[in-house]
């Protein structure tokens, strides 16, 4: 278990948006790539959550939160596979599946990408804007395609 501190996060945060990387790719090393890769993508599109991480080959997690890659190929994309009672989406190539009840603020959310909304039905997942106005809301059970830009949080319940 890997457990990394904000200042971690706040730095793979800014290298990434300024352009650069922290991922130094090598043959030997491929699954710390993965995982390095994981967690950038994670930090990318969340905000304000500097809680400790568990990273491993297959996952970045935070408290009510699974970082995974997103499924491969059309199908895949069409039927997001989400547990029952969480919320599932892809942004940017990223699986996210969320299953406490919380605004999680985010960033960088951009184009379109399945959701799965498998939580207790009759469960609204909402989607603000970046004053706090709601831009969209799901009910449970309910699947789909979503445009995320731009949507800066969500609360899953």
């Amino acid at each position: 278990m890997n457990i990394l501190r904000p200042v971690t996060l706040l730095v793979a945060a800014t290298a990434l948006a300024v352009g650069g990387s922290t991922v130094a790719a090598t043959a030997a090393d491929p699954a710390g790539t993965r995982v390095t890769a994981l967690q950038q993508a994670a930090d990318q599109v969340l905000a304000g959550h500097p809680k400790a991480l568990e990273v491993t080959a297959d996952a970045v997690r935070y408290e009510g939160l699974t970082v995974t890659e997103a499924p491969a190929g059309r199908a895949a994309r069409q039927d997001l596979a989400c547990d029952y009672g969480h919320l599932c989406m892809v942004v940017a190539g990223t699986k996210f599946d969320f299953y406490t009840c919380q605004t999680w603020n985010v960033k960088n959310w951009t184009g379109d990408g399945p959701f799965t909304n498998n939580q207790t039905p009759g469960t609204v997942a909402r989607f603000f804007n970046r004053d706090g106005s709601v831009r969209w809301t799901s009910t449970a059970y309910q699947a789909g395609t979503a445009t995320w830009d731009p949507i800066w949080s969500v609360r899953p319940c």
